[in-house]
């Protein structure tokens, strides 16, 4: 800004200082749109030549589209998009491609990604006397699994993981939320409790004693070590259960229409983590999924699951089974997820102490050409793993299970996609396991939007494609059992 006017670098200054301050999402958007303006990011975007992304395929499969569409027949058009459609077509999924204007990217991608969605509509939305509502049900059902989805997973962080509130927020506030959510520990309370309320009524746990966040309380010495944890189980449990009810998985599908993943790892040996969800564990009492979760070993006791059996009863699931925190297994259960709700778009709201001061490395770097940070944090992590792995050789069975546990953390991955993560400070990490002040949740509500705000136009670019897709499939459906009704 060295050569630009006086009055203009003071402008820039001062819009500096209000995007710092910026109420809300909308105030937000509106003084980047003005920084871009001073800073060349519109010129950038305007541009669409780039040597990020094939700019050449996409004006040309822009413009074929186009034209299909625009002639009417839905078979060529139909034909065009089955063969075509690619999350990361021609690389305009880079993340370099967002890093250089404030507000959203290239115009030409943009504008790719808008007519996709316009063809879906108009294949969806329009009646041909040769393409009916079951040609229509076929294209979208095929066509939408290949494309994929997008899911929001987040992590476990005790105290910290409040901040995924903040998150929830501000894509809610733009119908940006995922119907896919996964949690583990803290991750797990945000998501269950999100996943048991209708749309209409996510706004109210955001507000002042919207949620009920009375979860840690300390037990006496001789209680801690007879029950091996120091804080009170039964504390949490009520927490829980006052956020999330009784729902079982499956009753909290049919309420909400979110997809609920719950990660919980074994307490014992010769068991595998598992992630809990409608599918997997229908009748399986969400608070107790969550209580597991949450179960950091030495922090809360070990949990038995529990489910409704076919009469409604509360009865043991797993007997003789208990479980812990999913973190420790699992914290980002991205292959689970895959395989069992086709997800192949992660947006990670992470907040695990030990991860987050590393995310804007690897964020740097993934927005850069070249640089050191994946490289050496591959190497701690496979020589971490390495060494681990040769001392359980040599260890006791006691201590060949401890360093298991440590090898399964350092194996994870702990970044998405698109990741979003708080800015962390010693006075929070100090505060891991202490009970929320209302003062402290409007803290982490607001740190969890204004780290989601520059992330929101990427989101709505990167998933556009597949909210259509569901969005067509949901009303397709709708026509299909109407006509079952009408027949009957």
């Amino acid at each position: 800004m060295k050569h630009t006017p006086r009055l203009t670098r003071k402008l820039y200054a001062k819009r500096l200082r209000e995007l710092e301050h910026a109420p809300d999402y909308a105030s937000w958007r509106d003084i980047s749109l003005d920084l871009d303006r001073l800073e060349g990011g519109d010129a950038w975007r305007a541009d669409e030549t780039s040597d990020d992304f094939d700019h050449l395929l996409i004006k040309q499969r822009l413009t074929t589209l186009t034209e299909l569409r625009q002639a009417g027949d839905p078979h060529p058009l139909a034909f065009e998009l089955a063969e075509g459609l690619h999350g990361n077509l021609g690389g305009i999924a880079s993340p370099r491609l967002y890093g250089v204007a404030r507000i959203g990217t290239k115009h030409l991608i943009e504008n790719y990604i808008a007519e996709v969605a316009r063809c879906l509509e108009f294949l969806c939305g329009n009646d041909f006397s040769d393409f009916g509502l079951d040609d229509k049900l076929q294209f979208f059902k095929r066509t939408a699994m290949s494309f994929g989805r997008s899911g929001l997973l987040l992590s476990g962080g005790g105290t910290l993981g409040m901040f995924h509130l903040g998150v929830i927020k501000a894509l809610h506030g733009e119908n940006l939320l995922p119907r896919v959510l996964s949690g583990s520990s803290a991750g797990a309370i945000i998501a269950s409790t999100v996943g048991t309320r209708r749309d209409t009524e996510i706004d109210a746990i955001f507000e002042p004693g919207g949620l009920n966040l009375d979860a840690f309380h300390a037990l006496g010495l001789l209680d801690a070590v007879k029950g091996g944890a120091v804080m009170d189980g039964s504390q949490l449990e009520r927490c829980l259960h006052a956020n999330i009810s009784e729902y079982t998985f499956s009753e909290a599908f049919e309420r909400s229409g979110r997809i609920i993943c719950v990660t919980v790892s074994p307490a014992e040996p010769h068991q595998q983590g598992r992630l809990l969800n409608y599918l997997t564990a229908p009748h399986v009492l969400m608070t107790k999924a969550v209580l597991a979760s949450c179960a950091v070993p030495g922090v809360f006791p070990p949990v038995r699951l529990e489910a409704r059996d076919f009469t409604g009863q509360i009865v043991p699931y797993m007997p003789g089974k208990r479980w812990v925190d999913g973190s420790l297994s699992s914290d980002l259960p991205m292959l689970r997820l895959a395989r069992m709700h086709n997800i192949n778009h992660y947006i990670v709201s992470q907040t695990n102490p030990h991860i987050v001061p590393f995310m804007a490395a690897l964020d740097r770097e993934a927005s850069s050409r070249r640089g050191i940070a994946p490289l050496a944090a591959e190497l701690v992590t496979s020589g971490g793993t390495g060494a681990l792995r040769l001392a359980r050789k040599h260890l006791d069975p006691f201590g060949g299970r401890t360093l298991s546990k440590a090898d399964a953390i350092l194996r994870q991955r702990y970044s998405g996609d698109i990741n979003l993560y708080p800015r962390n400070t010693p006075r929070r990490l100090l505060r891991v396991f202490t009970n929320p002040q209302p003062e402290d949740i409007q803290r982490y509500v607001r740190s969890g939007e204004r780290a989601t705000w520059p992330r929101l136009e990427r989101i709505r670019n990167q998933t556009r494609i597949s909210r259509t897709f569901e969005s067509c499939l949901q009303r397709l459906k709708q026509q299909e059992r109407a006509q079952r009704h009408c027949a009957h």
